[in-house]
């Protein structure tokens, strides 16, 4: 990636990602097998896949999707981001957190103008406390995120000036190809890929990623998503981004659409269990409820199903961490999704 000598925020990008970002950068992540009965009694090998400790404020797919945008940024000398997620959004939070330590200037749309007047939860105290001036729309409002009418329209009441627009979640077509690195970091040693899913981005990259020159084929290897929203909107947005990324379709994937316990954000005591029970086992930290439990879930019951074939391997990619003390446990997170209702981030 060349930053092509542009300034953003008083920052010059040279040839590699700034010095604040460049901090503690852990890539490629680290890639660990581990040992797991509901696995290995039916031959399958499980890996996992350490994207949430790229960057202690830019974990996982975030690092990945933000920095080609950040680049973009730089290289059409934008002052700063406009973006949008839920309440609750990891994404607002890592944009937030790039803008802190880049200086550059951070707006995030919020969905639900009724959360303006109540005290903010720690996710958006923690997007303000870096930075990032929120704005709350109403959800049939927020429904309208990809108008370019209505974005102007917010740009012009918010007097903006020039700041790039960067769609929900980070997923666009730049973002698609930053993430096609993580199928390139997994190539010949997985065979299959799994991620969960919000808006479909890093899904779209990580197949393509896998492929390489294979085209739309690959060498064999598999990427499968795992939608932590309903609706079944998702193959056909990952295809989109596919198309606006690469030209055409890219790797082999699919989705498991069977886990995502209600919506964006939701849990049970199931998932609950499950996550205390999967951190416990394997010496990791509180699993992050709204993506990677949901992951970790659907992999083990389709493994108890015997969906893997023996000999194989499955590499779960970590691509969240649990925030504060609302994230690990979903049920405190009010999030709706996109059948009716939406929210990814």
């Amino acid at each position: 990636m060349g930053w092509g000598g542009a300034r953003i925020g008083g920052v010059h990008f040279h040839t590699s990602p700034p010095a604040g970002l460049r901090a503690d950068v852990a890539l490629p992540s680290p890639l660990t097998e581990i040992e797991d009965d509901r696995f290995s009694r039916r031959g399958v090998r499980l890996a996992l896949k350490r994207d949430d400790l790229i960057h202690p404020d830019l974990p996982g797919n975030k690092w990945r999707k933000l920095l080609p945008n950040l680049e973009a940024a730089a290289e059409g000398g934008h002052r700063g981001l406009l973006t949008f997620g839920g309440a609750y959004s990891n994404h607002l939070r890592a944009t937030a957190a790039a803008g802190r330590l880049l200086g550059m200037q951070t707006v995030g749309v919020v969905r639900g103008e009724e959360l303006a007047d109540r005290p903010l939860n720690p996710s958006l105290a923690r997007c303000v406390a870096d930075g990032m001036r929120l704005h709350f729309v109403s959800r049939a409002d927020y429904r309208r995120r990809a108008d370019p009418e209505w974005t102007e329209a917010v740009r012009e009441r918010l007097a903006l000036g020039d700041l790039m627009t960067v769609p929900e979640g980070g997923s666009n077509a730049a973002a698609v190809r930053g993430c096609t690195e993580l199928g390139r970091e997994l190539r010949g040693r997985t065979d299959i890929a799994a991620v969960a899913c919000g808006t479909g981005g890093t899904l779209a990259g990580l197949a393509a990623g896998l492929a390489g020159g294979g085209g739309e084929t690959g060498g064999g290897a598999r990427a499968l998503g795992v939608p932590v929203l309903r609706g079944g909107f998702l193959p056909e947005e990952v295809r989109r981004l596919q198309v606006a990324a690469f030209g055409g379709p890219r790797g082999v994937w699919r989705t498991a659409d069977r886990f995502h316990f209600g919506g964006f954000a939701r849990t049970s005591a199931e998932l609950d269990d499950f996550a205390e029970d999967f951190a416990g086992r394997h010496g990791l930290p509180a699993l992050d409820r709204v993506y990677v439990a949901k992951l970790l879930f659907g992999l083990c019951a389709l493994a108890e199903e015997g969906a893997f074939a023996s000999g194989s391997t499955v590499t779960a990619v970590l691509t969240a961490t649990a925030f504060g003390t609302g994230e690990g446990s979903g049920d405190r997170l009010p999030g709706r999704d996109r059948a009716g209702n939406d929210h990814a981030g």
